[in-house]
């Protein structure tokens, strides 16, 4: 017996959503090395492993928005009336993810 799918959401490829994923964890995890090793003297009131939390949140964050980026790629697989909307739409919304997972990663630290 064969299965028909009548579903309009596309099945999701977990390859591509891992490689997204990927390319968005490495991301973030090269964007805040470069802020986090360019401290010299670290405050004593920040602890001895104040680099943990910001080097574990800001990749997380970036593997988000990559999982973000992939889920509008399909939206504009889909829908091929606005593809540049849909790009633009996802990249933005990448970077808002970044962003935020830097504040939250260096809140209390750099981020004062």
């Amino acid at each position: 017996m064969k299965t028909i799918s009548n579903s309009i959401v596309p099945p999701i490829a977990p390859i591509s959503l891992g490689k997204n994923m990927l390319l968005g964890w490495g991301i973030g995890l090269i964007l805040i090395s470069v802020f986090l090793f360019q401290v010299n003297e670290p405050n004593p009131a920040w602890g001895k492993l104040w680099m943990i939390r910001p080097l574990i949140i800001t990749p997380l964050a970036g593997a988000a928005g990559g999982g973000i980026y992939y889920f509008m790629d399909q939206l504009r697989r889909m829908r091929s009336w606005n593809k540049v909307l849909f790009q633009l739409l996802s990249l933005i919304l990448f970077i808002i993810a970044l962003w935020l997972g830097i504040v939250l990663g260096l809140d209390g630290t750099l981020w004062n």
